[in-house]
Protein backbone atom coordinates (compact mmCIF):
# COMPACT_ATOMS: atom_id res chain seq x y z
CA UNK A 1 0.00 0.00 0.00
CA UNK A 2 1.38 3.31 -1.06
CA UNK A 3 0.07 6.05 1.33
CA UNK A 4 -1.04 8.77 -0.47
CA UNK A 5 1.58 11.61 0.92
CA UNK A 6 4.25 9.23 -0.21
CA UNK A 7 2.09 9.39 -3.62
CA UNK A 8 2.07 12.86 -4.09
CA UNK A 9 5.68 13.86 -2.32
CA UNK A 10 7.22 11.36 -4.97
CA UNK A 11 5.25 12.43 -8.11
CA UNK A 12 5.52 15.46 -7.83
CA UNK A 13 9.46 15.52 -6.86
CA UNK A 14 9.71 13.75 -10.17
CA UNK A 15 7.48 15.59 -12.12
CA UNK A 16 9.55 18.70 -10.61
CA UNK A 17 12.54 17.50 -11.64
CA UNK A 18 11.81 16.88 -15.00
CA UNK A 19 9.78 20.19 -16.24
CA UNK A 20 11.32 22.59 -13.10
CA UNK A 21 9.90 25.70 -15.46
CA UNK A 22 7.65 23.78 -17.68
CA UNK A 23 7.65 21.98 -20.76
CA UNK A 24 9.31 24.44 -23.35
CA UNK A 25 8.41 21.67 -26.46
CA UNK A 26 4.71 20.93 -25.69
CA UNK A 27 4.30 24.70 -25.01
CA UNK A 28 5.66 26.01 -28.14
CA UNK A 29 4.28 23.38 -30.58
CA UNK A 30 1.07 22.35 -29.22
CA UNK A 31 -2.25 24.86 -29.61
CA UNK A 32 -3.33 25.32 -25.53
CA UNK A 33 -6.95 23.58 -26.55
CA UNK A 34 -5.03 20.57 -28.35
CA UNK A 35 -6.53 16.94 -27.26
CA UNK A 36 -5.27 13.83 -27.14
CA UNK A 37 -5.55 10.15 -26.23
CA UNK A 38 -3.05 7.76 -25.64
CA UNK A 39 -2.43 3.97 -24.56
CA UNK A 40 0.10 2.42 -22.40
CA UNK A 41 0.86 -0.61 -24.36
CA UNK A 42 3.27 -3.58 -23.13
CA UNK A 43 5.80 -4.02 -25.39
CA UNK A 44 6.72 -7.44 -24.04
CA UNK A 45 4.60 -9.57 -21.45
CA UNK A 46 4.56 -8.81 -17.58
CA UNK A 47 3.52 -8.13 -14.62
CA UNK A 48 1.94 -4.77 -14.10
CA UNK A 49 2.13 -2.33 -11.23
CA UNK A 50 1.99 1.34 -10.54
CA UNK A 51 -1.51 2.37 -11.29
CA UNK A 52 -2.26 4.72 -9.13
CA UNK A 53 1.65 6.29 -9.44
CA UNK A 54 0.47 6.60 -13.56
CA UNK A 55 -2.93 8.21 -12.85
CA UNK A 56 -1.23 10.51 -10.06
CA UNK A 57 1.68 12.06 -12.32
CA UNK A 58 -1.53 12.72 -15.12
CA UNK A 59 -3.39 14.54 -12.43
CA UNK A 60 -0.76 16.42 -10.67
CA UNK A 61 0.27 17.78 -14.04
CA UNK A 62 -3.21 18.76 -15.11
CA UNK A 63 -6.30 17.75 -13.17
CA UNK A 64 -8.29 17.59 -16.71
CA UNK A 65 -6.60 14.57 -17.82
CA UNK A 66 -8.33 11.30 -17.38
CA UNK A 67 -6.80 8.07 -16.71
CA UNK A 68 -8.78 4.87 -17.82
CA UNK A 69 -7.07 1.94 -16.35
CA UNK A 70 -7.58 -1.73 -18.12
CA UNK A 71 -5.08 -3.74 -15.95
CA UNK A 72 -5.07 -3.96 -12.34
CA UNK A 73 -1.72 -4.01 -9.83
CA UNK A 74 -1.08 -7.86 -9.76
CA UNK A 75 -2.49 -8.50 -13.34
CA UNK A 76 -0.30 -10.44 -15.64
CA UNK A 77 -0.18 -9.49 -19.70
CA UNK A 78 1.23 -10.30 -22.84
CA UNK A 79 2.96 -8.25 -24.99
CA UNK A 80 0.66 -6.10 -27.10
CA UNK A 81 -2.09 -5.68 -24.20
CA UNK A 82 -3.47 -2.31 -23.59
CA UNK A 83 -2.84 -1.62 -19.96
CA UNK A 84 -4.51 1.89 -19.62
CA UNK A 85 -5.89 4.88 -21.85
CA UNK A 86 -4.86 8.42 -21.15
CA UNK A 87 -7.26 11.45 -22.43
CA UNK A 88 -7.17 15.14 -22.17
CA UNK A 89 -5.28 18.18 -22.84
CA UNK A 90 -2.47 17.26 -25.27
CA UNK A 91 0.63 19.16 -23.63
CA UNK A 92 -0.36 17.90 -20.12
CA UNK A 93 -0.50 14.53 -21.30
CA UNK A 94 3.19 14.99 -23.24
CA UNK A 95 4.67 16.58 -20.21
CA UNK A 96 3.67 14.01 -17.39
CA UNK A 97 4.39 11.29 -20.29
CA UNK A 98 8.22 10.67 -19.21
CA UNK A 99 7.58 10.19 -15.72
CA UNK A 100 4.53 8.05 -15.85
CA UNK A 101 6.38 5.40 -17.76
CA UNK A 102 9.18 5.78 -15.68
CA UNK A 103 7.61 5.03 -12.82
CA UNK A 104 5.11 2.28 -13.93
CA UNK A 105 8.14 0.54 -16.48
CA UNK A 106 10.29 0.38 -13.09
CA UNK A 107 7.58 -0.74 -10.83
CA UNK A 108 6.26 -3.26 -13.81
CA UNK A 109 9.70 -5.07 -13.75
CA UNK A 110 10.19 -5.34 -9.91
CA UNK A 111 6.52 -7.04 -10.07
CA UNK A 112 7.84 -9.51 -12.54
CA UNK A 113 10.94 -10.53 -11.30
CA UNK A 114 9.35 -10.89 -7.94
CA UNK A 115 6.37 -13.20 -9.97
CA UNK A 116 9.68 -15.53 -11.55
CA UNK A 117 10.45 -16.06 -7.99
CA UNK A 118 6.90 -16.78 -6.33
CA UNK A 119 6.81 -18.79 -9.49
CA UNK A 120 10.56 -20.48 -8.88
CA UNK A 121 9.31 -21.45 -5.26
CA UNK A 122 5.92 -22.68 -6.09
CA UNK A 123 5.06 -25.72 -3.68
CA UNK A 124 7.23 -24.84 -1.25
CA UNK A 125 6.98 -23.29 2.30
CA UNK A 126 9.09 -21.04 1.37
CA UNK A 127 7.96 -17.02 0.72
CA UNK A 128 10.00 -14.28 -0.85
CA UNK A 129 10.74 -11.29 0.77
CA UNK A 130 12.11 -8.76 -0.34
CA UNK A 131 15.08 -6.34 1.63
CA UNK A 132 16.12 -2.37 2.06
CA UNK A 133 18.17 -2.39 -0.92
CA UNK A 134 15.74 -0.16 -2.41
CA UNK A 135 16.30 3.25 -4.48
CA UNK A 136 16.40 6.07 -2.35
CA UNK A 137 13.32 8.10 -2.17
CA UNK A 138 11.51 5.32 -3.82
CA UNK A 139 11.17 2.49 -1.31
CA UNK A 140 7.07 2.40 -1.12
CA UNK A 141 6.73 2.22 -4.67
CA UNK A 142 8.80 -0.79 -5.14
CA UNK A 143 7.96 -2.18 -1.89
CA UNK A 144 4.13 -2.15 -3.37
CA UNK A 145 5.63 -3.80 -6.57
CA UNK A 146 7.24 -6.10 -4.72
CA UNK A 147 3.67 -7.65 -3.20
CA UNK A 148 2.29 -7.13 -6.76
CA UNK A 149 4.47 -9.72 -7.72
CA UNK A 150 2.97 -12.18 -4.87
CA UNK A 151 6.64 -11.37 -2.99
CA UNK A 152 6.49 -9.82 0.38
CA UNK A 153 8.07 -6.86 2.50
CA UNK A 154 10.87 -7.41 4.69
CA UNK A 155 10.78 -4.54 7.62
CA UNK A 156 10.10 -1.30 6.17
CA UNK A 157 13.52 0.94 7.87
CA UNK A 158 15.78 0.29 10.48
CA UNK A 159 12.83 1.50 12.80
CA UNK A 160 10.52 -1.33 12.47
CA UNK A 161 12.92 -4.22 13.90
CA UNK A 162 15.48 -5.28 14.98
CA UNK A 163 18.29 -6.85 12.93
CA UNK A 164 22.15 -7.62 14.04
CA UNK A 165 23.91 -8.19 11.03
CA UNK A 166 27.80 -9.52 10.72
CA UNK A 167 28.96 -5.58 11.79
CA UNK A 168 26.94 -5.37 15.01
CA UNK A 169 28.04 -8.94 15.79
CA UNK A 170 31.80 -8.08 15.12
CA UNK A 171 31.35 -4.52 17.38
CA UNK A 172 30.05 -6.77 19.85
CA UNK A 173 32.77 -9.54 19.86
CA UNK A 174 35.57 -6.75 19.92
CA UNK A 175 33.88 -5.31 22.86
CA UNK A 176 34.47 -8.75 24.84
CA UNK A 177 30.51 -9.15 24.92
CA UNK A 178 28.55 -12.13 24.81
CA UNK A 179 25.96 -12.52 22.48
CA UNK A 180 23.30 -14.26 23.97
CA UNK A 181 23.43 -11.76 26.71
CA UNK A 182 23.74 -8.78 24.75
CA UNK A 183 20.51 -10.21 22.87
CA UNK A 184 18.89 -10.94 26.26
CA UNK A 185 19.18 -7.01 27.47
CA UNK A 186 17.96 -5.67 24.64
CA UNK A 187 15.23 -7.49 24.35
CA UNK A 188 14.54 -6.66 28.30
CA UNK A 189 14.48 -3.41 27.05
CA UNK A 190 12.87 -3.09 24.16
CA UNK A 191 8.24 -3.17 23.68
CA UNK A 192 7.38 -6.85 23.65
CA UNK A 193 6.02 -6.55 20.16
CA UNK A 194 9.46 -5.68 18.38
CA UNK A 195 10.53 -8.53 16.53
CA UNK A 196 14.38 -9.84 16.77
CA UNK A 197 16.34 -11.14 13.76
CA UNK A 198 19.74 -11.65 13.85
CA UNK A 199 21.71 -12.99 10.66
CA UNK A 200 24.54 -15.82 11.15
CA UNK A 201 27.39 -17.35 8.49
CA UNK A 202 28.02 -20.74 10.63
CA UNK A 203 26.04 -23.03 12.04
CA UNK A 204 28.21 -22.89 15.40
CA UNK A 205 26.41 -19.24 15.62
CA UNK A 206 22.96 -20.53 16.07
CA UNK A 207 23.09 -22.15 19.49
CA UNK A 208 23.42 -17.86 21.04
CA UNK A 209 20.99 -16.89 18.85
CA UNK A 210 18.51 -18.95 20.28
CA UNK A 211 20.22 -18.74 23.69
CA UNK A 212 19.21 -15.18 23.24
CA UNK A 213 15.78 -15.29 22.35
CA UNK A 214 15.64 -14.36 18.78
CA UNK A 215 12.62 -14.84 16.68
CA UNK A 216 14.51 -14.68 13.29
CA UNK A 217 17.59 -16.12 12.43
CA UNK A 218 19.31 -15.04 8.83
CA UNK A 219 21.47 -17.80 7.65
CA UNK A 220 23.17 -15.96 5.34
CA UNK A 221 25.30 -17.47 2.28
CA UNK A 222 24.57 -20.94 3.47
CA UNK A 223 25.23 -24.30 1.36
CA UNK A 224 22.07 -26.07 1.00
CA UNK A 225 23.38 -29.16 3.15
CA UNK A 226 24.19 -26.54 5.86
CA UNK A 227 20.69 -24.42 5.45
CA UNK A 228 18.99 -28.10 5.99
CA UNK A 229 20.97 -28.59 9.49
CA UNK A 230 19.81 -24.94 10.41
CA UNK A 231 16.37 -25.61 9.80
CA UNK A 232 16.44 -29.08 11.70
CA UNK A 233 18.14 -26.57 14.70
CA UNK A 234 15.64 -23.63 14.55
CA UNK A 235 12.51 -26.11 13.65
CA UNK A 236 9.85 -24.77 16.11
CA UNK A 237 12.41 -22.11 17.84
CA UNK A 238 12.81 -19.42 15.17
CA UNK A 239 11.70 -18.57 11.92
CA UNK A 240 14.61 -19.96 9.33
CA UNK A 241 15.35 -16.73 6.86
CA UNK A 242 18.13 -17.73 4.36
CA UNK A 243 19.83 -15.08 2.22
CA UNK A 244 22.70 -14.64 0.19
CA UNK A 245 23.29 -16.09 -3.18
CA UNK A 246 19.91 -16.36 -4.68
CA UNK A 247 19.16 -16.47 -7.74
CA UNK A 248 16.55 -17.72 -10.08
CA UNK A 249 18.65 -20.81 -10.59
CA UNK A 250 19.24 -21.28 -7.20
CA UNK A 251 16.03 -20.16 -5.40
CA UNK A 252 14.20 -23.21 -5.82
CA UNK A 253 16.88 -25.39 -4.40
CA UNK A 254 17.11 -23.08 -1.19
CA UNK A 255 13.00 -23.25 -0.65
CA UNK A 256 12.98 -26.56 -0.88
CA UNK A 257 15.89 -27.02 2.73
CA UNK A 258 12.61 -26.32 4.57
CA UNK A 259 13.11 -22.27 5.19
CA UNK A 260 10.39 -19.90 5.87
CA UNK A 261 11.69 -16.91 4.00
CA UNK A 262 14.33 -16.45 1.36
CA UNK A 263 15.29 -13.13 1.39
CA UNK A 264 16.39 -11.49 -2.33
CA UNK A 265 17.75 -7.99 -2.33
CA UNK A 266 17.94 -8.64 -6.40
CA UNK A 267 14.07 -7.81 -6.38
CA UNK A 268 14.73 -4.19 -6.34
CA UNK A 269 18.30 -3.49 -6.69
CA UNK A 270 18.55 -5.78 -10.17
CA UNK A 271 15.34 -5.68 -11.88
CA UNK A 272 15.24 -4.55 -15.40
CA UNK A 273 12.47 -1.88 -16.30
CA UNK A 274 9.82 -3.59 -18.29
CA UNK A 275 9.40 -2.27 -22.15
CA UNK A 276 5.93 0.07 -21.85
CA UNK A 277 5.07 2.50 -24.62
CA UNK A 278 2.56 5.64 -24.69
CA UNK A 279 0.90 5.42 -27.85
CA UNK A 280 -0.78 8.69 -28.97
CA UNK A 281 -3.90 6.86 -31.24
CA UNK A 282 -3.82 8.62 -34.61
CA UNK A 283 -7.55 9.97 -36.39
Amino acid sequence: MITPAALHRTVSAALDEDAPWGDITSTALLPEAAQATADLIAREAGVFSGGEVLAAAFALTDPGIRVDLHAADGDRFEAGDALASVSGPARGILTAERVALNFTQRMSGIATLTAAYVDAVEGTDARIADTRKTTPGLREFERHAVVCGGGSNHRRSLSDAVMAKDNHLEVLRQGGRDLAEALREALGRLPHTTHVVVEVDRLDQIAAVLDGGAHTVLLDNFSLADLRTAVGLLKGRAIAEASGGVSLETVRGIAETGVQVISVGALTHSARALDLGLDVRIG
